[in-house]
């Protein structure tokens, strides 16, 4: 039965990056957005980790000293972060069918680089949670957004793979935020009186606050506020008829009666249990623990640690892509989060029960960037899943990851307490039941789908044989989107809510 989220190939194992039925024209589309859209989002993601993760790597590169923090103060100020990231969703979740993405995306870029910015000047632990919390607040949005504007453009079998590219950002983050500390301990220690971790902030900043106002010029917006320094009125015209031929709907406001409609779906509630799930199975990577593990070694400089610590993001670039193209190409989103579950479960394993051999730790650690490896997959299911309605697109996957954000304000408040580094037992048991919980949910989510969709060609099959509406055209071909004129006119949505006006 063909689905939004198989890959309409003749061959699974020909490798390509165009779908069989796609046009010329359209493939001319696909270049032009896969050239701005995805190496933007990447530099923008890549700005956004590097300034996120140099709290850790300011903190073993000598904030810690030279601050006096005590005890859990470091986890303390992840979790502000945190909690500005779900503040701040909060009025993003209703600007996104409102506000032009490609102002919005911009503008918040360009605020938490000024944020990070002011916390080279940090004397006090409240005036860097302070700062933290900016920082997280205007960063909140950015990821669901960007997934916002890939649903906006591709298809559900694409989403994927540009998405894993995307979130290679993520591991280019965190990765050269260690480079960049360590360069600055190096160097910077001591120019101009200030420490290596002041000038690694104001590094951050410089790098950020342009990829900012680079996004007013390169980032398209969505096929219904189209960024038209980019696009014009040809490539839009394409881009909406190749969508609603694939049963995307491409218009819509976000209204407040829409939020009773989700809340009251299982779907959604099923969703979000996968999702929070996700983002806990990971907590382990972004509290530092690799990090305070290599400096409990006692062997390394605060310099080398920082350089160490960047052996498990680049190694998640790797990672991601693999897990994405298996996605769209191969396996289909719930044997790819499989998969990339089951490598992160294995490296759990060996650090729940710690007392392994030195190299099982490096093992153990280089595979915790499979926990991120998924995100794409899962958000890009999403995206699939609610093709059919740009409003519940768009407040589903912000209001997924505010509450499964919201969850990770305080579990590793919990479960990874500082003063446990680097051995953590807690934090690594609960880090391994989330990941096996999630292999359990993602499944049941797989087949709740599926149901839904069979549900859905059934009743066009009930639809064909009553009004014989779509001519020669099967029931597989209007749900594949193939039973469509030869100028790309519009076929029939088979969404669930288009299903349910009629």
């Amino acid at each position: 039965m063909p689905t939004a989220d198989t890959v309409p190939r003749k061959k699974w194992w020909k490798i390509q990056w165009y779908s069989d039925d796609d046009t010329p024209e359209e493939r001319k589309l696909i270049v032009k957005l896969d050239m701005i859209v995805v190496p933007y989002a990447v530099l923008s993601y890549w700005v956004k980790y590097i300034d996120q993760a140099n709290l850790n790597n300011a903190y073993v590169g000598g904030m810690k000293e030279e601050l006096g923090f005590q005890g859990n103060e470091l986890v303390e100020l992840q979790t502000m972060y945190t909690v500005g990231a779900v503040v701040g969703m909060v009025p993003f979740m209703f600007l996104f069918t409102y506000v032009p993405m490609y102002w919005t995306i911009p503008a918040m870029d360009i605020l938490w680089g000024l944020f990070t910015l002011l916390q080279y000047r940090g004397q006090t632990f409240g005036e860097m949670a302070a700062y933290r919390f900016m920082v997280g607040f205007f960063e909140a949005a950015f990821f669901p957004a960007m997934h916002y504007v890939f649903g906006s453009w591709y298809r559900g079998h694409e989403i994927a793979r540009r998405g894993g590219i995307f979130y290679t950002g993520l591991n280019l983050g965190t990765l050269t935020a260690g480079l960049i500390a360590a360069g600055a301990t190096r160097r910077l220690e001591g120019v101009h009186g200030m420490a290596g971790w002041r000038w690694m902030y104001i590094i951050c900043a410089i790098i950020t606050i342009p990829v900012g106002i680079l996004g007013y010029f390169l980032l398209p917006g969505t096929v219904d506020q189209p960024n038209r320094w980019v696009l014009n009125d040809h490539d839009i015209k394409v881009a909406k008829a190749r969508l609603e031929r694939g049963g995307h709907v491409t218009r819509g406001k976000f209204k407040l009666g829409h939020i009773k409609k989700i809340f009251l779906s299982p779907q959604f509630w099923t969703v979000v249990l996968v999702d929070v799930l996700f983002w806990n199975a990971g907590i382990h990577k972004s509290t530092g623990s690799f990090l305070l593990w290599i400096k409990s070694l006692g062997r390394y400089t605060s310099a080398e640690v920082n350089e160490m610590g960047t052996i498990a993001p680049a190694l998640g670039i790797l990672y991601n892509i693999v897990a994405c193209f298996l996605s769209d190409l191969v396996l289909g989103p719930a044997w790819a989060i499989t998969f990339s579950s089951l490598w992160n479960v294995t490296g759990l394993i060996i650090l729940v029960i710690w007392d392994a051999p030195e190299s099982a730790k490096w093992f153990a650690f280089a595979t915790m960037y499979w926990s991120n490896a998924l995100s794409s997959v899962l958000h890009g299911w999403v995206n699939t899943i609610l093709r059919d309605s740009p409003e519940q697109r768009s407040f589903t996957l912000v209001m997924i990851t505010i509450i499964a954000q919201s969850s990770t304000a305080w579990t590793p408040l919990l479960t990874f307490p500082t003063v446990e580094s680097p051995r953590y037992p807690k934090g690594f048991s609960f880090c391994l039941g989330c990941a096996i919980s999630l292999i359990i949910a993602t499944h049941i989510l797989d087949v709740y789908i599926k149901r839904k969709e069979k549900a859905k060609l059934t009743h066009l099959e009930d639809d064909h044989s009553q009004e014989g509406s779509y001519g020669d055209a099967s029931p597989g071909e209007v749900a594949s989107g193939k039973a469509a004129t030869a100028n790309v006119a519009t076929a029939v949505n088979t969404s669930e809510e288009s299903i349910a006006r009629r």
